[in-house]
């Protein structure tokens, strides 16, 4: 009965012209059949593709996972072995389960700032030992100096995070408050020091395993490479997993350092110790002067490198992420300024002077512990710890270049999200700079260290300084009081920096003082490029019209965005057809809405199906669509009107998808299916 009412309320289907075969875009059928009774008429209602392209609304249809599946041997092998190295691909609605709980989040994007403890005391060491072995009881002071700064910059860092909870750390918060030209240079500063920190933490990591097993110290480049393979492939698995992986070689060295400075202080406080300096004084090759301590304090300052990734990373965190980023950073804060002081003052008791062939970790471990079980224990954690804190770079690099992308100050291409939620094309970009610096500087911690904090504390001054403009504008309640945490920590960081740049000028900071301009100008390249691109594709009333032919076939085209390329495509598909479908196909509901808003007031008697595709990929699913409308007709043809832009330089290809050549190339390869590419060149 239900269907006999439904019947009834049925508006009926137009007339069809004779020979003409009316588009179905919502692939949906319906077939009027009689009942069993005399008289009874019932709709059936077919939807043969439901499996593959499920119908969310009238024209919008959802792409199923089955779209995926590739349907070749070849595919099957290959989907195989990614699903081995990478894992099952996720769609868009899993990443808020992909989130970090404060636990994870710790051994994310900590695992930088702590494993700075392994190198950092052994840095003001080798600076201090240059004015001979009584210099080395400064080492204690400087440290508790560095620590003071460190508590300033992350008390500060809290109101960023509860702030700017988007992400995009001091990028996002100079681009707001001191313009983009600050925002940039915050952003520069950044990206090299993440490269750079990818390059130290391997390089410290494969030093703590050839100082255990020294034989291997000439393969320490081979290993370095095979160390960033691992974690880029970890990462590659999406930030859960990649939690998953990390967090218990994370949470190893925090216990096994804990362990070892409390014994170590046990030992310090009842005598119980062997000093193992010699017994004749090092005699000093320079004199103590202000400038040599400065020199030490700079060395040390990378401690506090790795402090602002939480910042940059805050929409990993679970909700309310400005509050579980806020914790997790006062977490980290604690942890590291303790070991810091803990192990300087340990190595300072036990005499410890720095060597080429040994770490000063692997000397107190020695010290306290002897040659067993607990002195390999500390070894292992800290390469663990060493080699995954460049993890922190490969969490903080990717997102930070995906947020320049969204700005138009990056390819678009960084933007992209790779089937395990992850910034796939950023974490291997990422890997291959890194990989060039290891090989570059002879996988060396020491030659490395130079290049290394002068960015993160540009980025600190600069996000510091913007946070006091914002509350200066606003004037929110308790203004006062975040204007002088924030002005401090301004303070404390640009004099940190100035000694910084300064000290290591000459030994290799001048590199990075170099390229973080040369950066910024590749910025403003890329988004004058996308500006003049924008520009040019806008539509106007001006934009040459076709008149359409009587050519009767079915014409699909793929539209990306509302703009003068697409238009022109539709038009000139109306001119060989009356019969145009538009197909856009998209990962963001709301963008689709957008577009289909851009739609209507271009286009008024073309239809605009939406296809989303939860797993991102625009050719499988658009692929399944042509194939549902040839099986609708297999005696005609599909055409497919491909719009594509034509940049006015060669080399500005490299800042697109070339999302039009991958299409094409695939529509060939079916049957009864014809492309037509329509170009639009590009002046400037």
């Amino acid at each position: 009965m239900a269907t006999k009412q439904a019947k009834k309320t049925r508006k009926p289907e137009p007339e069809k012209e004779e020979g003409k075969h009316e588009v179905n875009p919502d692939l949906t059928w319906e077939e009027l059949e009689k009942g069993t009774r005399p008289g009874d008429k019932y709709v059936r209602i077919h939807r043969p593709y439901a499996r593959l392209l499920r119908r969310l609304a009238p024209d919008y249809l959802l792409a199923t996972e089955k779209v995926y599946e590739p349907k070749d041997l070849p595919g099957r092998i290959w989907s195989l072995l990614h699903f081995i190295a990478i894992g099952r691909p996720l769609p868009s609605a899993a990443e808020i389960h992909e989130r970090l709980g404060k636990a994870k989040a710790l051994a994310i994007f900590a695992s930088d700032a702590l494993s700075s403890n392994a190198y950092a005391t052994e840095e003001i060491l080798l600076v201090l030992v240059l004015a001979g072995s009584g210099a080395l009881g400064l080492s204690l002071p400087i440290a508790l100096t560095i620590s003071l700064v460190l508590a300033m910059v992350a008390f500060s860092y809290r109101q960023t995070v509860q702030v700017y909870t988007k992400g995009g750390g001091s990028y996002t918060v100079a681009k707001e408050n001191l313009g983009t030209l600050p925002g940039l240079v915050a952003a520069a500063a950044l990206l090299i020091d993440y490269v750079l920190t990818v390059a130290v933490s391997v390089a410290a990591g494969t030093a703590a395993l050839t100082s255990a097993l020294p034989q291997l110290y000439e393969q320490r480049i081979l290993l370095s490479l095979l160390f960033i393979l691992l974690i880029t492939l970890g990462n590659l698995r999406g930030i859960r997993e990649s939690g998953n992986i990390f967090a218990l070689p994370t949470y190893f060295f925090i216990f096994s350092m804990a362990g070892m400075i409390l014994v170590g202080l046990f030992q310090a406080t009842t005598g119980n110790i062997t000093p193992s300096a010699p017994q004749e004084a090092i005699a000093g090759s320079e004199p103590l002067t202000f400038f040599l301590i400065l020199r030490a304090f700079s060395s040390g300052s990378v401690a506090m490198t790795g402090t602002e990734a939480i910042a940059n990373g805050v929409p990993a965190f679970k909700p309310p992420e400005g509050k579980n980023a806020a914790i997790t950073l006062f977490w980290m804060a604690a942890i590291l300024a303790t070991f810091f002081v803990g192990l300087t003052f340990l190595a300072q008791a036990y005499g410890i002077v720095p060597s080429e062939t040994e770490t000063v970790v692997s000397q107190l471990a020695r010290g306290i512990f002897g040659e067993g079980v607990p002195y390999f224990m500390i070894q292992a954690s800290t390469m663990l710890i060493l080699v995954l804190a460049a993890n922190t770079s490969f969490a903080g690099f990717p997102r930070l270049a995906s947020v320049l992308a969204l700005d138009r100050f990056m390819p678009h291409q960084m933007s992209f999200r790779g089937e395990r939620l992850a910034f796939s094309r950023g974490i291997v970009v990422l890997a291959i700079l890194a990989g060039v610096l290891i090989v570059a500087f002879g996988s060396s911690t020491h030659a490395l260290i130079p290049l290394y904090a002068v960015g993160v504390f540009l980025s600190f001054t600069l996000s510091q300084s913007g946070m006091v403009v914002r509350w200066w504008r606003l004037r929110s309640p308790g203004w006062k009081r975040s204007v002088l945490i924030n002005g401090s920590g301004a303070v404390l960081t640009g004099i940190v920096l100035i000694v910084v740049a300064s000290t290591k000028f000459a030994g290799g900071a001048w590199i990075v003082i170099l390229l973080v301009p040369l950066l910024v100008l590749l910025f403003l390249g890329i988004s004058l490029h996308y500006r003049n691109v924008g520009e040019q594709l806008r539509p106007s009333r001006e934009a040459i019209i076709l008149n359409p032919a009587t050519v009767r076939q079915k014409v699909i085209v793929p539209i990306a965005d509302v703009n003068q390329a697409s238009l022109r495509a539709v038009t000139y598909a109306k001119s060989i057809s009356d019969d145009v479908i538009g197909v856009h196909v998209t990962d963001e509901p709301q963008e689709a809405e957008a577009i289909r808003k851009k739609w209507r007031e271009w286009e008024w008697d073309t239809p605009l199906v939406i296809l989303e595709s939860p797993y991102r990929s625009l050719t499988p699913p658009l692929l399944t669509y042509i194939e549902a409308l040839q099986k609708e007709n297999p005696e005609g043809f599909v055409t497919v009107v491909v719009p594509e832009f034509i940049p006015a330089h060669w080399w500005e290809n490299f800042l697109h998808n070339r999302s039009a050549e991958r299409l094409k190339k695939a529509v060939l390869s079916m049957p009864n299916t014809v492309v037509i590419d329509v170009p639009y060149q590009l002046q400037r």
